[in-house]
């Protein structure tokens, strides 16, 4: 029995010793335009998923644009969040993800939204799959009304008060 328990852990010894030296040597290509190897993906996928259900089990209810051109080279590659990805988690879920955004996924954390943003951009994802062009340009026009900027490609550019990434106000 000490045998086997001696070669399980010499075993795990290697497999983590194999593990930091591809790390160290830079065996493992980190390039966004290089596919993740399967174990890696399953890996990440397997941690995602599991983590959103995990820390948006507490969180209650509450009160035809082309994605930007830069997420092109993400790889992961985004998701349409007009499509089915959305319908895979509950509102709690989606909550969870739009505050605390995903790690190596390019979805960022909106941590500094307030609760009541957050919320109102999980029920405009809900929305998304049914709306037509003409009911997305409606809802930016009655936002723009309001005070609202709105600029295609995502990033904080349209938030009042901020400075977009290339350093101009746009208007």
């Amino acid at each position: 029995m000490r045998c086997i328990i001696a070669s399980i852990l010499l075993a795990g010894i290697f497999a983590l010793l194999g593990g930091f030296a591809v790390i160290y040597t830079g065996t493992y290509d980190v390039a966004a335009t290089s596919p993740h190897w399967p174990v890696t993906r399953w890996l990440m996928e397997t941690a995602r998923s599991r983590s959103i259900k995990a820390h948006a089990a507490g969180i209650q209810g509450a009160p035809g644009v082309k994605a930007a051109e830069f997420a092109e080279g993400m790889n992961p590659h985004p998701p349409d969040i007009d499509g089915p990805v959305v319908q895979h988690y509950s509102d709690a879920e989606l909550v969870w993800i739009v505050k605390n955004g995903i790690k190596m996924s390019g979805m960022p954390a909106w941590a500094d939204h307030s609760d009541e943003e957050v919320w109102a951009t999980v029920a405009f994802l809900q929305k998304l799959p049914g709306m037509s062009e003409q009911d997305y340009a409606r809802l930016v026009m009655a936002n723009m009304a309001h005070g609202a900027q709105h600029h295609h490609g995502g990033g904080d550019e349209g938030r009042p008060g901020q400075t977009p990434p290339d350093g101009h106000e746009h208007h």
